[in-house]
């Protein structure tokens, strides 16, 4: 089928052609370092990582180049600063170890080229002088200003008439903007407040500026794709685009923009009023990091995200399964699925198809049943050679969803990546572990059965079943084979 991507620009899902396809790019908005990665965060990040493995499958490792920015300069950080009493370097440079251990836990591959703001300062200023040059930029009050009016179809990728662009943005109405609507490239900088010399005088960039920069810089005025939030589509990447475009002549900037959906929490908008944040770091100290993972990606990306304790409980038991079953394959080597194997086909189609994890997801889910289910073969040598096929297709799968990397046993023992919690970690846990142990016998006897049924041995199968359900498990035949239930 190939890659196909959900296009902001042009509000349809199209094939993804590169420009070069021996230079794949990507670039995607990183983190503003003044606090703790919330779970709101981390979901862009996690997104953005899955399609950075798909990407690397595709066009080979070396072919592709992923660009995640930090921005260590913005007036959060001075806030954040100022009331803390912490030094600007050493708050940037805090949250910035500590965003990358939070990712880290959460399985996310490091992107090719982490640039900082602060790094680019030159390339910012540069960047002013072209749109000044070009009539897109004006100085006014020690601050230069991009002119909105000067660029025919700015509100393109938004969607937005010009009211609605102005209310979006809450822009100040200062009396030196020719228009409302007109945003803050360069702006001056008092001298308790970090500042560089720029022509215009001692000042700062402003947020829209930096990405621009930093991105053409790392992978040229044209690149392939753009990602962030939805919350970013405007007016950041809004004034991304217009600045970007208007400084250049004949590139394309973004060709594809990405961005995934909003992130509630048990129902409710996440904010600092309704005291519901939850940080990445929090939840690490009692979840394992892959379960946090396989929970944001359990909704497709583009859809919204309701974060709650029992759908990450739910992500938890599913990772118990599918370890339990590399477990069981533990005798057995891998055999690494070739392209037509129909075993991922599926799996694949649906990460193709605009990142739709949730069916990927499922397909998973399928492989882990069968693993289940070869412990009724009647010949041990093509049952091994079964669970040799099954356990490379789980630990290819695993591999691009960022799922699956431990060993299994240091998954029961509670030992995952640094900064994460694993089962074990407290009382709900320890019972979780136990559950495990449990559904692997209730497995192991459903294979018992059908291997009785397979021998017509239904005095056996009889007794297995009736077994089971004096326990309270309650088994369903069908097409697909036997699943279970508890009773009640």
């Amino acid at each position: 089928m190939g890659l196909v991507l959900y296009n902001t620009a042009t509000r349809r899902k199209e094939p993804f052609i590169p420009l070069d396809p021996a230079r794949v790019r990507m670039y995607v908005c990183g983190p503003t370092v003044y606090d703790f990665a919330h779970v709101g965060n981390a979901r862009p990040v996690v997104v953005f990582d899955v399609l950075y493995r798909l990407l690397r499958r595709i066009y080979g490792a070396g072919n592709v180049t992923y660009v995640r920015n930090i921005t260590d300069v913005d007036d959060k950080i001075n806030a954040a600063a100022k009331s803390s009493g912490e030094p600007i370097s050493a708050l940037t440079a805090r949250t910035t170890e500590a965003f990358h251990k939070d990712m880290a836990a959460l399985g996310t591959l490091p992107p090719d080229v982490e640039p900082r703001a602060t790094d680019h300062i030159p390339e910012m200023i540069a960047l002013i002088e072209a749109l000044l040059a070009r009539g897109h930029a004006y100085v006014a009050d020690g601050h230069v200003l991009f002119e909105v009016a000067s660029m025919p179809d700015y509100g393109r990728l938004s969607g937005r008439n010009r009211d609605e662009l102005i209310a979006g943005a809450r822009v100040e109405v200062a009396p030196y903007k020719r228009d409302p609507a007109d945003f803050v490239l360069w702006k001056p900088s008092e001298a308790d407040l970090p500042g560089w010399p720029s022509p215009w005088g001692r000042g700062r960039p402003g947020w829209h500026l930096e990405c621009s920069a930093m991105s053409a810089k790392h992978l040229g005025e044209s690149f392939d794709i753009h990602g962030g939030g939805r919350d970013l589509v405007f007016p950041h990447h809004e004034n991304e685009r217009a600045q970007s475009l208007c400084a250049s002549d004949g590139a394309s900037f973004a060709r594809y923009w990405v961005h995934n959906g909003f992130l509630s929490v048990e129902g409710e908008k996440m904010s600092k009023s309704l005291g519901n944040i939850l940080t990445v770091r929090e939840l690490l100290a009692a979840w394992p990091g892959e379960a946090i993972r396989l929970n944001l990606l359990s909704a497709h990306y583009r859809q919204p995200l309701d974060w709650t304790e029992d759908s990450l409980r739910r992500a938890r038991k599913a990772l118990d399964r599918w370890y339990r079953a590399l477990q069981m394959c533990a005798a057995v080597d891998a055999v690494r699925p070739e392209g037509d194997d129909p075993g991922v086909s599926a799996f694949v189609e649906a990460l193709e198809d605009d990142l739709n994890t949730p069916l990927a997801i499922r397909e998973l889910h399928r492989q882990v049943d069968l693993v289940f289910g070869s412990r009724a073969t009647t010949e041990p040598a093509q049952g091994a050679a079964d669970l040799g096929k099954l356990k490379g297709r789980l630990l290819f799968m695993g591999d691009l969803l960022g799922l699956l990397g431990q060993d299994p046993e240091a998954w029961f023992k509670g030992r995952t990546v640094e900064g994460g919690a694993g089962p074990g970690t407290d009382a709900e846990t320890q019972a979780s572990v136990a559950a495990v142990g449990d559904e692997e016998r209730i497995e192991e006897r459903i294979a018992e059965r059908e291997k009785a049924r397979k021998a017509k041995d239904f005095g056996t199968a009889d007794r297995i079943r009736d077994e089971l359900a004096a326990e309270g498990v309650i088994l369903e035949d069908g097409p697909a084979g036997t699943t279970w239930r508890r009773a009640g």
